[in-house]
């Protein structure tokens, strides 16, 4: 009795296990899908009523030109006239928009970078003695000391920012992926950062 009790619970949870990150993905594609949808309605419906299209194919016609103009702004930006002009409106639009100089300031910040942000995990001592914290690496500084983001779980949006130096950031060979799933499960799953911690393959980031 015990075994089919057994064999019935693990089959379910190995059915969970690969239903649930597939619908959950599903879930959050829709979700942004829809998002996208709902902005380029206006147009998709432009175009609906004018081109006689299918709303499917209205949609995909919106998504090319929209990917189209951001490739050609980017082509003009890199010219020196393209720069001036991108100037101006930012310092206008600042006047004008609250908070648009720090929305703008940021995303410039993470897209015009080397190295992208929160692209390697670490092991941290952020308060200098023995206890380790999964962290990200968000930033790299002139004097060799690091910046982190460490995540809270289960809600990997929120957390702390630690400015350490580098002796106390150990960079590891886990990816971004399977360090935020740990956080996510609460600690389940830090086996591979702590193994690779413990068996030397760690280096100061």
């Amino acid at each position: 009795m015990n075994k089919i009790r057994s064999f019935i619970k693990t089959s379910l949870l190995g059915g969970f296990a690969v239903i649930l990150p597939i619908t959950v993905s599903i879930l959050i594609f829709k979700w942004f899908f829809n998002i996208v949808i709902q902005l380029i309605h206006p147009l998709t419906k432009l175009i609906v009523v004018r081109a006689y299209l299918q709303v499917i194919v209205a949609n995909a016609i919106v998504i090319g030109i929209i990917l189209s103009a951001c490739f050609f702004i980017g082509v003009i930006l890199k010219t020196k006239i393209g720069q001036f002009i991108h100037e101006n409106i930012d310092r206008r639009l600042s006047k004008i928009i609250p908070g648009y100089g720090i929305i703008q300031s940021t995303i410039t910040q993470l897209f015009n970078r080397e190295k992208p942000p929160f692209s390697s995990v670490a092991l941290v001592r952020a308060f200098g003695n023995d206890t380790l914290m999964t962290a990200l690496v968000t930033d790299e500084h002139a004097d060799g000391s690091y910046t982190v983001f460490v995540p809270c779980g289960p809600n990997p949006t929120t957390g702390y920012i630690f400015h350490l130096q580098r002796q106390y950031v150990h960079s590891v060979p886990v990816s971004v992926e399977e360090a935020i799933r740990s956080v996510i499960s609460c600690g389940a799953g830090s086996k591979p950062l702590l193994e690779a911690f413990r068996s030397g393959k760690t280096k100061q980031a």
